[in-house]
């Protein structure tokens, strides 16, 4: 090989590398990306070397995800959240548990009753993943993200959970379980919702809450003060359960994520559409803008393209 080529190879390998670090290099704005998993739900929140998963979505396809927008050398993912154990939130976590130390998980101590999810709790086990059930009022904090739980309440565990001895005492946001309780209401009702408050801007991820919890939390929200909310993860694909005409006026003017993919349901309904159409909110759907990536400062929010 003469000394020209070997010159040129080393200026391309040189440039790739410039690229490729610049891709990753660390910011300190944050980053939520809602990412184009199919007919299920995976979002994935960076602040400089700190990454939060919420949900996995329903197979796999969150790995490439994950690997598309953090560096193959980053193998922790601090935090994940499983908002409640239905198989498009959680079958994806398997892998996730697999690839990445998981430094903990929040999650609800309902039981899905499905070899997936019992498989999901051994590795969660074996891998030595911290597990906290939390309830309204815990706070997590990573750098600047300030992270608050809506629901579910003490006393909304104590009263829909099914165990024997279960009380109000045992859920004070300290160790916990998965898949300890049953119940009969719709597991959907579980779902973990969460603020996340970076500089002036707020988020709401709300896993699949139906319409009278989404309604009961934004006159919470309203009665704390929080009047506005600039961007929301629409609950349940989209579908007419998501329809919360209080909760989208908090989110007026702001963007909406909807993560959906090829359905028989009907995902997204008209009506849910129609209603953020008219209160002037942003729609991204995975479905048509694949991965969807939400920047900002504190100050401001873009959307990277």
């Amino acid at each position: 090989m003469s000394k020209l080529w070997k010159v040129t190879i080393f200026l391309l390998l040189l440039a790739a590398l410039v690229i490729w670090l610049s891709v990753f290099s660390t910011s300190d704005n944050l980053k939520i990306i809602s990412c184009n998993v199919g007919q299920g739900d995976s979002n994935l929140i960076i602040n400089k070397s700190i990454e939060i998963l919420i949900d996995g979505g329903p197979d796999n396809t969150v790995i490439d995800c994950l690997s598309k927008y953090i560096p193959f050398w980053d193998r922790t993912i601090e935090m994940v959240i499983l908002t409640h154990p239905q198989s498009d939130h959680y079958t994806g976590l398997i892998a996730v548990t697999e690839r990445y130390k998981v430094g903990k998980i929040l999650a609800n101590s309902l039981n899905a009753g499905s070899q997936t999810y019992e498989l999901l709790k051994n590795r969660v086990l074996t891998r030595g993943v911290d597990v906290v059930n939390p309830v309204r009022g815990l706070r997590v904090m990573y750098n600047m993200i300030h992270i608050d739980i809506l629901h579910p309440s003490k006393e909304f565990l104590a009263e829909n959970l099914l165990h024997n001895y279960l009380t109000m005492g045992q859920f004070d946001n300290s160790s916990g379980v998965l898949g300890a309780y049953t119940t009969n209401l719709d597991p959907n009702e579980f779902s973990i919702v969460a603020s996340l408050s970076f500089g002036s801007f707020k988020f709401l991820f709300t896993g699949d809450a139906g319409s009278e919890l989404l309604d009961s939390l934004a006159t919470t929200l309203s009665e704390n003060g929080i009047n506005s909310i600039n961007y929301i993860k629409i609950p349940h694909h989209g579908s007419r359960n998501s329809i919360s005409e209080k909760m989208y006026d908090l989110v007026e003017g702001g963007i909406a994520t909807i993560s959906v993919g090829k359905n028989s349901y009907g995902h997204p309904a008209e009506e849910v559409i129609k209603l953020l159409s008219n209160k002037a909110i942003k729609i991204l759907r995975t479905d048509t803008d694949g991965d969807i990536v939400i920047e900002t400062d504190g100050e401001r929010m873009w959307l990277e393209k």
